[in-house]
Parts: structure tokens; sequence; C-alpha cells
């Protein structure tokens, strides 16, 4: 799978972290809620589309608020 988009959200403790990543192999869309960094706990969501993925992330997210998309 390849990285389509990747938001955090600006903490940088390792408690306080989340990131939300959306990748694809062009025919599959996951999206990745990561919290704690990278030894946090990490829950995966498979999507029928890129429309699905982007819907699912910001819902994750819960909105813009402080989240950062962080360059691919």
């Amino acid at each position: 799978m390849r990285l389509e988009t990747h938001w955090w959200n600006g903490d940088r403790t390792p408690r306080g972290r989340r990131d939300v990543f959306i990748r694809s192999d062009g025919q599959m869309w996951e999206v990745e809620a990561v919290a704690g960094g990278n030894n946090g706990r990490s829950r995966v969501h498979r999507c029928p589309g890129r429309q699905s993925a982007e819907i699912l992330a910001g819902a994750w997210m819960g909105g813009p608020g402080r989240w950062r998309k962080v360059a691919t």
C-alpha cells in the first residue's frame, strides 16, 4: 500500500500524539489511526474508495482543529 495522506495532531508528547493515515494500492483503500506515536495503539479500517476513506479519516480526527497535513 502506498501512503496517500498523513495528518497528525501537532502534539509531540508520546502520550498525546495522534496520527491518521490514508493508504491505497490503487484498488483498496485503508485508514489507520495511531494513538501514542510509533509504539502506540493502531486501528486500521478498509474502505471501498477514496471518498469513504477521507470521510472516515475526518471522523477519526474529529474535525479540523489542530490537525496538520504531513507532506507525503
